[in-house]
């Protein structure tokens, strides 16, 4: 026999960015405890709204399962004495096992007898169990902020205001936080009424009935039709963003989309400042034309059906009215600020009591930025962009937009710089020098913005490292990760002939200058592990298997371009069609290296070469040095790997015919000495016996 399970939580209303996160953590826990509960089940849905998250299980089975487990004890001969009685370790685990002593048996296991007990457990009554699981689980939800409200201990992401517990049509005996729990619902506030729900398979219906949508996906779908009827009947389109989408479809119950407007003279201001102003202040779609012009209209979504919908739109439209003024306020107040007069204002503000102001932080973004470019050998007209745009790269800080709108730094920076008359390469490196700023975004589009960008980055890192700021486990204040992550990409997107090593001096280099709290080498050291995890993240998000990666990061990784073009060969390698061909390549390369580690010379006398295959095996590699060393100048690690896989046939020749490790020490160690020499090539590609066939 089966009955399904109804359980809902009603509170008051849930921050949107907590709703989905609560919902699918009320699944996880309950699919747990029905696991761990022995209680077999069919589907679990899980629903939710701004007031509620529910589950629904279905066809819960009316009892546990039962259950017989056997269990493993200890040897016999520690289980008995020598006349055959039970010793106080058999006995104490009989009593561990809830078994009689005389029901131990022995049974063996690799050639040993170990004693054994079997114990059985008999299923009982779900609804048993159910009062009290339920209530654990409840308890156990944890949340990013929690509330305690009234004489209440318990806490929770919000006040409980009702419960509903069903199996089948019975009500479960529960009660959490001084609410107990019935078969009554909330309907709409404005719309709906109570909603009595008789049993579970009622409940998405019984809502729906009092204007309630409690299905997360059938919500969504009703919000996005609702956005795109109006687009169709009005041509436009409508930027319909994740994020805000997510956060509307957590802020309604029973969604219905309406459009307005607003004076077209607010499209004077950068449309960025227009769309950030109705997304986060408002929630609204922004309405664009089909090359991507804001238009002045507007589409949001309003909690509730459409009677009286052109009133509601008119309210909305007040309010955004206010919301633009002052933006349109803050921008024209903000063309009176000149770049450097904002700059002087940076020298009061801090970036870090250990780090000084941000007017430091962008004298050691310029400083580090000319370095680059130096090192990079960059002509006088893109080292001059490069500094200008590195010097006043945070002056739009300080302005009344940003100061509104923080998501707006270097947007607005970009806009004003252009209005002081700064060329467009600069102004677009002042906002693109914040790029990428989240996981799959784009990378600067110029190499001002590049450079700028890689100096505020590594000067953000190598600052908090040499304070002692260093990111364990999840936390990571000063988003360290995200930087470090932005820098790898940007190097390999442009390209740059620099390496970490030359990122991390040039930044400890610029940061010595007014003295370090820690050690350089030891800053150097941290970075590169931090630096590592970043590489292997991108490797494996690239779809490389993780011993190809383990290979190739045993070589070093400080030169990203080498690295990705050495994990590209090798995985071809592994992957294709010759797979087989290359583990004899592989097989050859891990020979070699394994002799090659008690090398203690790297000099080799070809007159102490006794066998054919020796001269043959070192003329071959010293025939294919000059390729691979090229290759490798060039980034091109299929051809350094395929000059080194011509070595193969003289390896295994050498290996048949020659043994290494001869009586004689001059001849052993020149032997060693010329598998060294091979080694030593191989291992700049990657350490092939981390890879698994």
């Amino acid at each position: 026999m089966t009955r399904d399970l109804l359980l809902e939580i009603g509170l008051e209303e849930v921050p949107a960015r907590f709703v989905r996160g609560a919902m699918e953590q009320l699944k996880e826990k309950l699919e747990k405890w029905l696991a761990e509960a022995r209680i077999h089940h069919g589907v679990v849905q899980a629903y939710a709204t701004p007031r509620r998250i529910a589950v629904i299980v279905k066809d819960m089975a009316e009892k546990q399962t039962d259950m017989q487990e056997e269990a493993k004890g200890p040897s016999r001969k520690i289980a008995q004495d020598a006349e055959g009685n039970w010793s106080k370790a058999a006995l104490g685990f009989a009593r561990s096992q809830g078994v009689e002593p005389d029901q131990l048996y022995f049974k063996e296991l690799s050639g040993v007898e170990y004693v054994y007990a079997t114990k059985s457990s008999i299923g009982v009554e779900s609804s048993s169990l159910l009062p009290q699981g339920l209530n654990g689980l409840v308890s156990s939800m944890s949340f990013p902020k929690n509330m305690r409200w009234g004489s209440q201990e318990f806490r929770f992401v919000r006040p409980i205001r009702w419960l509903i517990a069903l199996l089948g049509q019975d009500v479960i005996e529960l009660e959490i936080a001084g609410v107990t729990a019935g078969r009554i619902s909330r309907g709409h506030r404005t719309l709906g009424a109570d909603a009595a729900i008789g049993e579970p398979a009622e409940y998405v219906e019984k809502l729906r009935e009092q204007h309630v949508i409690v299905d997360v996906e059938e919500r969504q779908a009703m919000i996005v039709s609702g956005i795109q009827a109006l687009m169709a009947d009005k041509g436009w389109h409508v930027a319909m963003k994740e994020d805000l989408l997510e956060e509307v479809l957590f802020l309604v119950e029973y969604p219905t989309a309406l459009h307005g407007s607003f004076d077209p003279q607010f499209l004077q201001i950068p449309q960025e400042v227009l769309i950030t102003s109705m997304r986060e202040h408002q929630r609204y779609f922004p309405v664009m034309d089909e090359a991507g012009k804001l238009l002045p209209h507007f589409v949001t979504v309003r909690n509730g059906d459409s009677r009286s919908i052109e009133l509601v739109a008119r309210g909305n439209e007040k309010v955004l009215r206010a919301r633009l003024s002052d933006a349109k306020f803050f921008y024209e107040e903000d063309h009176k600020l000149t770049i450097d007069y904002a700059m002087s204002k940076l020298r009061n503000v801090v970036y870090h009591e250990e780090l000084g102001t941000v007017s430091d932080k962008v004298d050691r973004i310029a400083a580090v930025a000319k370095g680059l470019a130096e090192q990079l050998k960059l002509d006088a007209q893109a080292s001059a962009n490069i500094q200008r745009a590195a010097s006043i790269c945070k002056f739009d800080l300080v302005s009344q937009m940003v100061y509104e709108f923080p998501e707006l730094q270097g947007i607005m920076g970009e806009d004003y710089a252009k209005r002081a008359g700064e060329s467009e390469d600069v102004a677009k490196a002042i906002n693109e020098h914040y790029q990428p700023r989240f996981a799959g975004d784009q990378v600067p589009s110029g190499v001002t913005g590049a450079i700028v960008s890689l100096a505020d980055k590594i000067d953000t890192i190598v600052g908090c490292f040499s304070i002692g700021i260093v990111p364990t486990g999840s936390q990571d204040p000063y988003a360290l990760r995200r930087s470090a992550a932005g820098i790898v990409q940007i190097m390999l997107a442009f390209g740059f002939k620099l390496e970490l090593t030359d990122l991390y001096r040039t930044a400890l280099s610029v940061h010595a200058s007014r003295g370090l709290k820690r050690p350089a080498d030891e800053i150097e050291k941290d970075l590169n592990e931090f630096f590592s995890l970043r590489v292997k993240n991108w490797l494996s998000e690239q779809g490389y298997r993780y011993d190809v990666i383990d290979a190739v990061m045993a070589s070093g990784i400080s030169d990203l371009q080498l690295t990705a073009s050495r994990a590209a060969a090798v995985a071809a390698g592994v992957n294709g069609k010759d797979k087989a061909a290359f583990k004899l390549t592989v097989e050859a390369f891990n020979r070699v290296s394994n002799l090659a580690g008690k090398a203690t010379t790297r000099s080799v006398d070809r007159q102490l070469f006794q066998e054919n295959v020796e001269q043959e095996l070192y003329d071959a590699w010293l025939a294919q040095e000059e390729t691979f060393r090229t290759a490798l100048a060039d980034k091109n690690a299929a051809a350094a790997l395929q000059s080194l896989s011509a070595l193969k046939p003289p390896i295994h020749q050498y290996f048949e015919s020659v043994m290494v490790m001869a009586e004689d020490d001059h001849i052993r160690n020149n032997r060693l000495a010329t598998l060294a020499n091979i080694a030593d090539d191989i291992s700049l590609v990657a350490d092939f016996s981390k890879v698994v066939w």
